[in-house]
């Protein structure tokens, strides 16, 4: 007994096992993840955590395959042991139950019940690591989650982190001497930090890391950060943001070289802890002694970047580049998953998509366009040609008149950042970051941009109504039209939003709300063109479109799907470049601010087809006088 306990006692100086385990015990991590409010479904909660391996191996409706060329995968043991991964040929695979590429709610809900049954217990598997010629060690903790739930979708998923000490040899040094550096596993790739940099959080020697909800990519912080593949990165956004809860996973130290008896011999499986499928999902992963930094910690941490992009909360015009860039990468995900699943499927739904287009085309008339005459009966196609050729015949004033809402959205940004400045005593953040907003920053934000905006559009329809008076280009005299008559613009966009807001909050009055928000599409064009009150403008533009609401809602539907689109559309491409997503938000809303005056060109050359049309009301005069092409299609 006392021969036994002077051995312990000399290996746990010479940091034998019990150092070791103490180590890793001192700077396990606390999992930050991403609260589920909806059980057990919603994916853009975190519906796993961190686990043992011990939930797929013994687990009776797991299958070990082989996979067989040209055939279905053999079933080589079913609830197989960490025995049965051992001397197992190329492309084994665990196999859960489920399709991973069309997951739905199974493997969330099958977690679940193993989660509650006490099957999933939170833990990491750790690994103190040592490289060949280089001094240090680094302690590694594996994260084993049951799905991985992101844009790719694959059974099983390895993820975690390291924290080097540089300046030890052996557990017992480490302790003493603390960390250095830390990498978090992100993907493919890692995030490294200095131990002591701000944005390493701690509890006491534990690092506070947040895992993104789904993909699992570990992080520093809460936030949505955005991959666009180089790296290592993901493509997409993963989801850090609260509301989150801490777990603390229990740490069990892994050898570095375990025998086939041993209770670690799962990791001499190198095979896949999941099904494969290819595809943009790809196959399950493989375990942590067939990835690089289990052999070369410091180098492979060496490789890896400083920072990781973060959404940035806002753009200041438009709908900003980057939470578009989320968007689409998850569709085009799913659609690619689809296209694995089913290639016929695939293809079946992308011919689709490209007849759909060339019918639309097709449905339309583009020519004559008859840019040079406003008063001109025009289908869809042509107000879409027209309008182009508008622009491009006055493109400095139409520039001008779109980019001078810039300055005035960034005063309001402004007013909001200083306000957060001196009532929280924040730093005034960056172009379009996070953070918290004043309680009154949101409704200043979200109402005045919308007025900002109805001021670019009447300043655009004053300049088409002096041209059409005068027939010369008349900037400043379309400006002094447009502050003369201001008041009445933004009054009726008021009135007007009051009661459409009104009208959806009744539910009932959902219709109703509808209906009138096509009628009044023409209050701007009423008070600019015609000089109209406030009520008369209302009365006015729904004169205009009684009989034809809906191609009135058809085409300012198309305008207005332009107006968001294009912007983003145009600068998503830069995601891939190596420019700020900041950077990029301020481009998309350069573009959508370029785009607006468009937009208005198009919604006022309707406006004055609409007045020809023959449903125009009985003992109501034109206001225009009607050159129609015969060609021209209604």
């Amino acid at each position: 007994m006392i021969w036994a306990a002077a051995m312990t006692a000399l290996a746990a100086a010479a940091g034998g096992p019990a150092t070791g385990e103490r180590l890793v015990d001192t700077y396990s991590p606390v999992v930050m993840l991403r609260t589920e409010e909806n059980p057990p479904c919603d994916n853009k909660e975190e519906q796993y955590r961190p686990t043992s391996v011990r939930i797929m191996l013994g687990n009776p409706k797991v299958r070990l395959r082989i996979p067989q060329p040209g055939r279905k995968a053999r079933t080589v043991a079913s609830a197989p042991t960490a025995a049965d991964l051992l001397s197992l040929p190329p492309g084994a695979f665990l196999d859960l139950p489920g399709d991973a590429l069309r997951p739905r709610c199974r493997y969330a809900r099958d977690f679940a019940a193993l989660r509650d049954a006490g099957r999933a217990p939170p833990l990491t598997y750790a690994h103190i690591a040592r490289e060949p010629g280089r001094s240090g060690l680094a302690v590694q903790y594996f994260f084993f989650y049951y799905f991985n739930q992101f844009n790719d979708l694959h059974e099983g998923d390895w993820e975690g982190m390291q924290i080097a000490f540089e300046d030890a040899d052996t557990p017992a040094q480490a302790l003493e001497q603390g960390p250095t550096r830390m990498v978090l596993f992100q993907h493919r790739g890692g995030e490294q930090a200095d131990w002591d940099d701000a944005k390493v959080e701690k509890r006491g020697t534990h690092p506070v890391v947040y895992p993104a909800a789904g993909s699992h990519a570990t992080f520093y912080g809460p936030a949505v950060y955005v991959g666009h593949g180089s790296d290592g990165s993901g493509v997409g956004c993963d989801n850090t943001t609260p509301p989150l809860h801490a777990v603390r996973p229990r740490p069990v130290l892994l050898p570095d070289d375990p025998e086939p008896g041993d209770p670690a011999a799962w990791l001499l499986f190198d095979g896949h802890w999941g099904e494969p499928h290819g595809g943009i999902s790809g196959d399950g992963p493989t375990g942590p002694m067939l990835k690089n930094q289990w052999y070369e910690p410091f180098t492979w941490m060496e490789a890896q970047r400083r920072t990781s992009p973060v959404l940035p909360a806002t753009s200041i015009a438009g709908p900003d580049v980057t939470h578009v860039f989320c968007g689409a990468v998850a569709e085009v995900s799913e659609f690619m998953n689809l296209k694995t699943r089913s290639d016929a499927a695939g293809w079946a739904i992308l011919a689709l998509i490209v007849a759909a287009l060339l019918v639309a085309l097709r449905l339309t008339r583009w020519r004559p366009v008859a840019a040079g005459d406003l008063r001109h009966r025009r289908a869809l196609g042509q107000l879409l040609a027209a309008a182009g050729a508008l622009y491009a015949r006055h493109i400095a004033p139409m520039v001008a008149i779109g980019l001078a809402a810039l300055p005035l959205l960034v005063l309001l940004e402004a007013v909001d950042w200083l306000g957060r400045w001196v009532l929280f005593d924040e730093d005034p953040p960056g172009l379009g970051s996070g953070g918290a907003r004043l309680p009154l920053s949101d409704p200043l934000i979200t109402y005045a941009r919308p007025l900002v905006f109805a001021l670019v559009a009447a300043t655009v329809v004053a300049y088409v109504s002096e041209l059409d008076r005068t027939g010369q280009p008349r900037t400043m005299a379309a400006v002094r039209l447009m502050v003369t008559r201001c008041w009445r613009v933004l009054a009726c966009h008021v009135l007007r939003s009051v009661i459409i807001g009104l009208l959806v909050l009744s539910v009932i009055g959902i219709p109703v709300a509808v209906r009138k928000y096509v009628d009044w599409q023409f209050i701007q064009q009423s008070i600019l063109f015609e000089d109209e009150s406030v009520p008369s403008a209302l009365r006015r533009s729904t004169d205009v479109v009684r009989g034809r609401w809906w191609r009135t809602a058809r085409v300012t539907g198309f305008f207005f799907l332009v107006s968001v689109v294009a912007g983003p559309a145009l600068s998503v491409g830069l995601i891939f470049a190596d420019l700020s997503l900041p950077v990029i938000n301020l481009i998309g809303s350069i573009l959508f601010a370029v785009i607006a005056p468009y937009v208005t060109l198009g919604r006022t050359l309707l406006f004055l087809d609409l007045q020809a049309h023959p449903a125009q009301v009985p003992g109501r005069p034109l206001a225009v006088e009607v050159r129609e092409d015969p060609a021209a299609a209604a």
